[in-house]
């Protein structure tokens, strides 16, 4: 099964930050960036518009890497975008070593033992009640509780992180900006074109397939299942390996609602596809079932 915006081109216009674009029209134009095929692409980009400062960046933390685009004005100053930059790395990074359930003494870790409640810490509760919330969302298909270990908010976990670092950037008055990991992304504002940005969506596993398109000023894209392990989701209801889709990607407004989504997709199978209605801020872009 392949399902690609349920109802026509139109119905990603009900979000008036994302459009979905014309294959013909795109084609003559150059992507900004591209998800699939298990990561992401940053295409070179063209000159920037006078009065702007574009930078990339790319870090690596101990689970992921990421890529940050910022198209800044040049009257916030280059140490003003650099100290931006900082900020945001330095929460990524932070995110990693504070709340990665692989880590014995990070905080999701010492919840699981017990040794702290999750309210402890205002930045783990928040993510304790999204993962509460997107149980109830995605009725029980998404369970932060039903993995082996205990509490393991892996399925937004990266997403969460990506919106934390992204408030950073507009803390310091960065508006203009897409930051990727995997086959994941969230951006605002404009590409150091000018015009929105433009987004490649590739199928996972066939490359002779032509790209999704989106150009978005605002939103983001979460995908589960392109990293090409089997069972790496576990189906919450049975505690098997999830097994129906090989691929599962959703368009909405914040990333760690859209991975949490895309991740319960991929378990759920075609029955999740119910959770996305015409009026939905969230839609289902891809659910590839498994050959």
């Amino acid at each position: 099964m392949r399902t690609e915006q349920q109802q026509g081109p139109g119905r990603l216009d009900a979000q008036p930050r994302t459009r979905w674009v014309d294959q013909a029209t795109f084609s003559r134009r150059r992507p900004d960036l591209r998800l699939g095929a298990r990561s992401h692409r940053v295409d070179r980009p063209g000159d920037a518009p006078g009065g702007r400062i574009a930078v990339q960046h790319r870090v690596r933390t101990g689970t992921a890497e990421y890529s940050l685009l910022l198209n800044a004005p040049e009257e916030l100053g280059r140490r003003t975008v650099g100290d931006a930059l900082r900020d945001a790395v330095a929460e990524l990074r932070a995110i990693d070593l504070t709340y990665g359930p692989n880590r014995p003494e990070s905080l999701v870790s010492r919840l699981r033992r017990g040794e702290i409640s999750p309210e402890s810490y205002p930045p783990l509760t928040d993510l304790v009640d999204r993962c509460a919330a997107m149980r109830a969302a995605t009725d029980g298909w998404f369970d932060a509780w039903a993995v082996p270990g205990g509490f393991d908010p892996g399925g937004l976990l990266n997403g969460w992180a990506v919106e934390r670092a992204a408030t950073r950037l507009r803390a310091a008055g960065i508006t203009d900006y897409a930051v990727l990991s995997g086959a994941d992304l969230t951006v605002r504002g404009h590409a150091a074109h000018g015009g929105p940005w433009r987004v490649a969506v590739h199928h996972p596993t066939d490359g002779r397939r032509a790209p999704l398109v989106l150009e978005m000023t605002a939103g983001a894209v979460g995908t589960s299942g392109v990293s090409g392990r089997q069972g790496h989701v576990v189906d919450p209801h049975s505690g098997e390996p999830a097994g129906q889709l090989v691929a599962a990607t959703v368009v909405g407004p914040d990333l760690a609602v859209a991975d949490a989504y895309a991740t319960a997709l991929y378990a759920a199978g075609p029955v999740g596809l119910s959770w996305f209605r015409a009026d939905s801020a969230y839609q289902a872009l891809f659910a590839h079932r498994r050959r």
